[in-house]
């Protein structure tokens, strides 16, 4: 029978691969935003679900707590553990819970915690009440953080045949003229990953759509 959830199972499993070489190089990796213990996406996952096997999951009401006890520890890996933490449990999660992400996705922010909140949590929630998700993320798309602004615009990245074309375009002009690299190249994403599915909406847009370089190029990727 699984022991109760506790967290230090995952520090101690942590801690206990931690490979110094590597931490330098994973760092490098991030422009040095943050330590890492060194320990890659391969044995993570490994560690991680051995952590889900031996533990039972922490009941729906403290899952925030317990998330964020492994998401303000110092290094890198762990802001990874918790973000897998609420991806296992996602289906407790609440519309409401959305304020909570955001407050996640704008603390330790870098491209790789907000691409792994985005597409699989905030979208999961956007999906459950469309009408709310969609003024929530609108919300978000004229927020004055640009991670959150990432968010808004990453959100349907999963969605295929379920994106609502009128939202991301309105997302995506908000941002159009910016002159922010990671606000660029999430639009050329998420337009990108939206023309495997709907080709024809992503020329046109595209066509139409005064877009920066790197927003027009990311996006018409796999048109070439």
């Amino acid at each position: 029978m699984p022991k109760a959830w506790n967290h230090q199972g995952i520090i101690e499993k942590f801690e206990a691969h931690k490979n110094a070489e590597l931490a330098e190089q994973m760092a490098a990796y991030l422009k040095n935003q943050f330590p890492f213990l060194g320990i890659q996406s391969p044995l993570r996952k490994q560690l991680l679900k051995e952590q889900f096997t031996e533990y039972s999951l922490p009941k729906p009401e403290a899952l925030f707590e317990e998330a964020w006890k492994l998401y303000n520890l110092s290094e890198r890996e762990y802001q990874y553990a918790a973000i897998a933490l609420l991806e296992k449990m996602k289906k407790v999660l609440t519309f409401d819970d959305l304020s909570t992400l955001q407050e996640m996705i704008e603390t330790k922010s870098w491209w790789d915690s907000v691409d792994s909140i985005a597409p699989t949590l905030v979208g999961f929630l956007v999906k459950s009440d469309r009408p709310r998700g969609q003024q929530t993320m609108l919300e978000w798309s004229r927020s004055g953080n640009m991670w959150t602004n990432r968010s808004a615009i990453l959100h349907q990245l999963k969605f295929k045949q379920e994106t609502d074309t009128d939202l991301l375009g309105k997302i995506i002009t908000d941002h159009s003229s910016s002159k922010e690299f990671f606000i660029q190249k999430a639009i050329g994403w998420a337009l990108r990953e939206y023309a495997k599915t709907n080709p024809e909406f992503v020329h046109m847009f595209v066509a139409s759509t005064e877009l920066k370089p790197l927003s027009k190029r990311e996006a018409l990727k796999h048109f070439n």
